[in-house]
């Protein structure tokens, strides 16, 4: 079972009985329904941001090694794979949880936010790809292996550059229809 239905169907299965009694009441359910994929997508959303820092900073050790080791010519391109894991970070962290306040002229409904829901579960496939790979180079390197750098950051590179568009076309297809 995907990541979003697990963290849905949890959020969903650990309501208070309160909670469970006002969503009997006609209205209220759809508007806890609505939190609930809300809180779902946060959380999606949250260990998303959480795994890709984690992996900026393993590519951070990448590059001191590198520049400790003295690899001149492969330090401008893991400055550049910094800057751009940096900026789809940033992206994540900023994004909107897929809450619309009461008055905004743009509402969330529920199948935008199951729409939401479900590109999170493409950007998790995509990001532990991206992890992966990470690992993989940041063990290498650690291991003093050298050869494969250059094709280690372009394929980093072109990893997260299939996150980004994925987590690009996110608001557009949300939006749309």
């Amino acid at each position: 079972m995907s990541e979003k239905k697990d963290v849905y169907g949890k959020a969903k299965g650990e309501m208070r009985l309160s909670e469970k009694i006002l969503a009997e009441i006609p209205g209220f359910r759809g508007y806890k329904e609505k939190e609930l994929r809300r809180e779902s997508d946060r959380l999606v959303r949250d260990s998303i941001y959480q795994r890709l820092s984690k992996a900026r900073s393993d590519l951070k050790e990448v590059f001191q090694t590198l520049s400790d080791q003295k690899l001149q010519e492969v330090l401008v391109s893991m400055d550049r794979l910094i800057m751009r894991i940096d900026r789809v970070v940033e992206k994540v962290n900023h994004a909107s949880y897929g809450y619309a306040g009461f008055f905004n002229v743009v509402k969330i409904d529920e199948e935008k936010l199951d729409k939401m829901l479900a590109f999170d579960d493409g950007l998790v496939v995509n990001v532990n790809a991206l992890i992966e790979e990470v690992k993989v180079f940041k063990k290498e390197v650690m291991d003093g292996k050298f050869e494969g750098v250059v094709e280690q950051i372009k394929k980093i590179g072109e990893s997260l550059n299939s996150l980004e568009e994925v987590f690009d076309s996110r608001k557009e297809a949300i939006l749309e229809g």
